[in-house]
């Protein structure tokens, strides 16, 4: 097994930020086997989507329909709305599993990785590439 942490430096911003060259570059030459791209913050999760055509913002659209921004929750220390943010793994998982084959990402087309950090209260998060051989 393979294993690396990579620091996503999201600012105050909320959004989608693009995981996939990372990754590519974690498995490049390691033959087949799954990476595993997991984010160790119980307001962060792992999506595997197409970026860069609006969908990223769509998502976060969605989100903030779904959990909305406001004081309805109990957990609420942080910004405004910010008990929403914990609520974000019951829809996106913190990790999920991508074929490699021949040392190159099974992504279809237009599949990225993204990290979704719906938390403007961070500025930094860390994701955990594992890389286990077949």
């Amino acid at each position: 097994m393979k294993s690396t942490e990579i620091s996503v430096g999201t600012g105050a911003r909320r959004g989608v930020f693009d995981l996939t060259a990372e990754c590519a570059r974690f498995v490049a030459d390691e033959g087949d086997g799954l990476l595993n791209v997991f984010v160790p913050h119980a307001t962060a999760g792992v999506v595997v989507m197409e970026l860069g055509a609006g969908s990223d913002d769509d998502l976060v659209a969605a989100l903030d329909t779904l959990l909305p921004r406001d004081d309805r929750w109990r957990h609420r220390h942080g910004s405004r709305g910010h008990g929403a943010d914990h609520v974000v793994p019951l829809l996106v998982p913190p990790s999920v599993s991508i074929p490699v084959i021949g040392g190159r990402l099974g992504l279809g087309t237009w599949q990225s990785i993204a990290l979704l950090d719906p938390n403007a209260d961070n500025d930094m998060r860390t994701v955990r590439l594992t890389f286990i051989g077949g």
